[in-house]
């Protein structure tokens, strides 16, 4: 986003506060005026010709900037691994981690190694885990139980 000063072009196609059409005026026009009502100027798009510019709160232009980059970054998918005999410090402290994960915007996925005959345990262990993260996440698959693992994945509110 290019604000201010930073706006090169000799003439842009000016937006107002309100959202109303200023037509085509000259960039040190343009730059004055936004002194003048106390707000940044803003270059929207550098693809046309003239570039498109807007008038925004001073505030408002860094707060939409950091809200453009948030919506642009894909969610990362962060796996923890457990086991089905697993002592309840560490069940919290998985819990909490997976917490932090998801209420940072990224899903989680749960795998919990099996061996012999704990699959029954391991599916009870994810749908407590699904329980007391339900405030955070919300299961995107059903728990998988397969040879040596069980999985779930849990993916932001």
């Amino acid at each position: 986003m290019i604000m201010n000063e930073k706006i090169k072009a000799a003439v842009v196609e000016l937006t107002g506060l309100d959202g109303e059409d200023l037509g085509i005026v000259p960039t040190a026009e343009a730059l004055a005026m936004a002194k003048k009502l106390k707000v940044d100027l803003v270059c929207t798009s550098l693809a046309s010709s003239p570039p498109p510019c807007r008038l925004i709160g001073a505030g408002a232009a860094k707060a939409e900037a950091q809200q453009a980059r948030k919506a642009e970054r894909q969610p990362k998918l962060k796996e923890i691994r457990l086991t089905p005999h697993i002592e309840d410090h560490d069940y919290e402290t998985k819990k909490e981690q997976a917490s932090r994960i998801l209420s940072g915007g990224d899903a989680v996925l749960f795998v919990v190694k099996i061996q012999g005959k704990e699959g029954a345990k391991a599916k009870e262990l994810l749908e407590q885990l699904i329980k007391d993260l339900a405030s955070a996440g919300r299961k995107k698959t059903g728990i998988q139980l397969s040879g040596k693992q069980a999985a779930v994945q849990l993916d932001p509110l």
